[in-house]
C-alpha cells in the first residue's frame, strides 16, 4: 500500500521497519522537529528521523503538522500509519488517506489512552495490556479498533522491557492489518464506554518513592518509571535511582527503613529488596555492585 508513516520516538522505528520489510511504499515519513539535547544543547534528530534518513525515505519535520496538510493530501495516500507522534491531527489530516489514520497505541483500549499507556499499565499493577490498531478520530484515543493482541505484565517487567515487547507486538499486528485491508474492508470495532481509563504524561513530581505505601504497590511504581524517568530516594543524603525491586513479606517497620545489610526496605506493608540501582552520573549496578562501594547499614532510614 502507499502509505505516509508519522512517528518519532524509538518505538515507532520498528513499526516504520517492519513496514518497509514489508514492502509498502512508505511516500513520506514526518517527525517531531530536531530537539536540542546533551549539555552542548546541540540539534538532535529524533529516532525515526535518524533512521528514515539512513534509509534513504523523505522526510519532513513541520514544526505544526497544520502547515503541511496540504503536501500531506496531495500524496494520494491509501492510508497513514501513525505511531507516537507526537502532534495533534486535525479532521483534514484524519480524512485524507482512502483508508483513514491508523493509529498503533501501546494498550487495550479503552483502559490507558494517552500519552504514558505502558509506565501507567506496570504502574497500576496491571496483569495484562497489548496493543491496538485503531482508526484515528479527533478524540484522543476514542477510534474504532481493527485489532488488538495482548500479552501478560511478568512479575519482573520494567516500563523498558515491556517498551520493547510492545514495540515489536504493534510492529507485527500493523503489518497484519494493512494485509487485511489489502484485500477488503476490515471490521473496525467501536471501543466500550466502560473501562475508560486514561494515562496522563509521567511528571517528575511522581518520580519519587513513598515508602508509606504497600510493597507491591512501591515495587510497581519502581518498576513503571524504569529505566526512564526513573523512580528514587535519598540514601545516606544522596539522590540514587532505583531501577528494579522485588516485594518481600516482613514484620512491620517504619518505612524506609533498611532492614539488612542487603537492601530490605520497609514499607507501608510489608517491605521490598533494591536490586537495580544508579547513582547520579553514574550506570545502573545491581544490590550487591552498589552495596560494595557503598554499603547501606540496617537501621538506616532512606527518604
Amino acid at each position: 500500500m502507499r502509505l505516509a508513516f508519522l512517528g518519532t520516538p524509538d518505538f515507532a522505528v520498528t513499526v516504520l521497519r517492519a513496514l518497509v520489510d514489508a514492502g509498502h511504499d512508505v511516500a513520506r515519513v514526518y517527525a517531531q522537529p530536531p530537539a536540542r539535547a546533551g549539555r552542548g544543547r546541540a540539534l538532535r534528530l529524533s529516532a525515526v528521523e535518524a533512521v528514515a534518513r539512513a534509509m534513504g525515505l523523505s522526510v519532513e519535520t513541520p514544526e505544526r503538522f497544520r502547515d503541511a496538510e496540504e503536501g500531506f493530501a496531495a500524496l494520494d495516500l491509501d492510508v497513514a500509519v501513525v505511531v507516537a507522534y507526537g502532534q495533534i491531527l486535525r479532521l483534514p489530516a484524519l480524512t485524507a488517506p482512502r483508508h483513514g489514520c491508523l493509529n498503533v497505541h501501546a494498550s487495550l483500549l479503552p483502559r490507558w489512552r494517552g500519552a504514558a499507556p505502558i509506565q501507567r499499565a506496570v504502574m497500576a499493577g496491571d496483569q495484562l495490556t497489548g496493543v491496538c490498531v485503531m482508526r484515528m478520530e479527533q478524540g484522543l484515543d476514542t477510534g474504532p479498533v481493527l485489532a488488538r493482541a495482548e500479552t501478560p505484565i511478568g512479575p519482573n517487567d520494567t516500563a523498558g522491557i515491556l517498551h520493547d515487547r510492545l514495540s515489536q507486538l504493534g510492529a507485527g499486528l500493523m503489518v497484519e492489518t494493512l494485509g487485511r485491508l489489502a484485500d477488503g474492508p476490515v471490521e473496525a470495532v467501536p471501543q466500550p464506554t466502560e473501562g475508560v481509563t486514561y494515562a496522563a504524561k509521567i511528571q517528575k513530581s511522581e518520580a519519587r518513592i513513598d515508602w508509606a505505601r504497600p510493597a507491591q504497590e512501591v515495587a510497581a511504581h519502581i518498576r513503571g518509571l524504569s529505566p526512564f524517568p526513573g523512580a528514587w530516594c535519598e540514601i545516606g543524603g544522596d539522590r540514587v535511582k532505583i531501577l528494579m525491586a522485588g516485594p518481600e513479606a516482613t514484620v512491620r517497620s517504619e518505612p524506609g527503613t533498611v532492614l539488612d545489610d542487603r537492601l530490605l526496605v520497609a514499607c507501608g506493608e510489608g517491605a521490598v529488596r533494591l536490586t537495580r540501582l544508579q547513582r547520579a552520573g553514574r550506570g545502573p549496578v545491581d544490590g550487591a555492585d552498589y552495596l560494595r562501594g557503598s554499603p547501606v547499614a540496617a537501621g538506616l532510614r532512606l527518604t
